[in-house]
């Protein structure tokens, strides 16, 4: 059986050592009021502890003083502490973390306690030799017994909280493979879940599909370390108030961001944008897809199914594709096939290829001549270049290509053209 430490020190002459005994017999007749004192200390130090109530402090008293107690009885008879002496510690390790408290807070509380007794051993001594020496000989067993009290409660509170997120990693995976069945939880746990996530039969939701592409750091891309790096940083709050179910499963990030009241599909894209280049500055590339709102947990299927296959439009090196920031128009250049692209005419796309390298002049003049519905002059002015400029350049398009962008086939042409050169990935921004 494993052992803890030993608590006894090197033989000591028998006037040290009957002064050893006579400090260690003060202190256990006053070891109520001296665990009083730590817990009044612990209340005024850790501040999630002073927002406790008396039944709280009751059992830090009883805890204190247990601790106390066994620490005396092992320096009195040189005894070693065995886990098992500890049981009692580890449930309230256990009870604190299920509280909510945070580890450093217990183990401030293993050092309050540690200080209040030495302190009383020290007053306990007395100002002369022998006692000093005495009281010295108690520093290295009472610090072990910290060392090893505490680190076994640490354990404690780290099982506790493997035990948590396991839990809560089944209960988030579990809740998300209902809604992407088409149904919303209607009673017990998930319906809990469902609605800390804002997450009703009807509520209107977005899905969001992620997969790391790159890794600058370490180039792996099999790391769980990505998947979890970009759930907790989908968690952050974004425009919106309240929690996000974000699943980390089968190799992707899947999250189900609720449109709350006051906010658009929109918002929903920005913060998921501002998510992508914050990860990618840290060195994490993310393809991301995000669908359209579906109206409820009926219409998610679809959803998910839509995050998906934006992933397609992402270019090779990461990105954002937001299904609701594309026309119709946009999606069906961005999903053209290799023969769409056989299809363009060649002199056209001679002329994209060359008015790319000379920095794409012609296609932001055919773009801006259409949405400034074949206003010449306006199109200029938003170019902000002369109008006979741009009429040379629209000159220069029919000559090279046999288009003429003033009439509707040709543009439409012209831009189909220019929207699959772009969607190919060559060079593009696909967000």
């Amino acid at each position: 059986m494993s052992r803890g430490p030993a608590l006894g020190t090197p033989a000591l002459s028998d006037p040290l050592s009957r002064e050893r005994h006579r400090i260690l017999h003060a202190v256990q007749d006053r070891l109520e009021d001296v665990a009083k004192s730590a817990v009044a200390v612990m209340r005024t130090e850790i501040p999630s502890y002073a927002l406790q109530d008396e039944r709280f402090f009751d059992d830090v008293r009883d805890q204190v003083l247990t601790h106390y107690r066994m620490q005396l009885a092992a320096l009195a008879g040189g005894r070693d502490i065995a886990p098992e002496d500890l049981v009692f510690s580890r449930a309230a390790a256990m009870r604190r973390a299920r509280a909510g408290f945070a580890l450093e807070d217990w183990i401030s509380a293993f050092r309050v306690g540690r200080q209040v007794l030495w302190d009383v051993l020290l007053d306990c001594a007395g100002t002369s030799a022998e006692a000093q020496q005495a009281a010295l000989s108690l520093v290295t067993p009472l610090m072990r017994y910290v060392d090893f009290a505490s680190t076994h409660a640490a354990q404690a509170y780290v099982e506790y909280q493997q035990h948590v997120v396991a839990d809560a990693d089944r209960e988030r995976r579990d809740l998300l493979d209902q809604l992407l069945a088409g149904a919303s939880p209607t009673r017990g746990p998930l319906l809990a879940a469902a609605q800390a996530y804002g997450i009703g039969p009807h509520s209107p939701m977005m899905a969001v599909v992620a997969v790391c592409v790159g890794d600058t750091r370490t180039g792996d891309l099999t790391s769980a370390e990505h998947g979890y790096a970009t759930s907790a940083s989908i968690g952050i709050a974004g425009p919106w108030a309240g929690r996000t179910l974000v699943v980390v499963r089968h190799g992707e990030v899947v999250a189900v961001p609720v449109v709350r009241t006051g906010m658009d599909e929109e918002d929903i894209c920005t913060h998921f944008e501002a998510v992508q280049r914050r990860l990618a500055r840290e060195g994490t590339m993310l393809s991301m897809g995000i669908s359209t709102v579906s109206e409820g947990a009926g219409e998610l299927p679809r959803a998910y199914e839509e995050a998906r296959a934006a992933l397609d439009l992402v270019p090779s090196g990461g990105g954002v594709a937001a299904l609701p920031r594309l026309s119709p128009f946009d999606y069906l250049a961005l999903r053209a096939d290799d023969l769409a692209r056989q299809l363009v005419d060649p002199r056209v796309r001679a002329l994209l290829v060359e008015d790319r390298r000379r920095g794409d002049t012609l296609a932001a003049t055919v773009r801006a001549f259409a949405e400034a519905d074949l206003n010449l002059r306006l199109a200029a002015d938003r170019l902000r270049i002369h109008h006979n400029t741009a009429h040379y350049r629209l000159r220069r398009i029919e000559e090279r290509t046999g288009r003429n962008p003033r009439r509707i086939a040709d543009l439409l042409e012209l831009l189909v053209a220019l929207a699959i050169r772009d969607g190919a990935g060559e060079g593009g921004d696909h967000q």
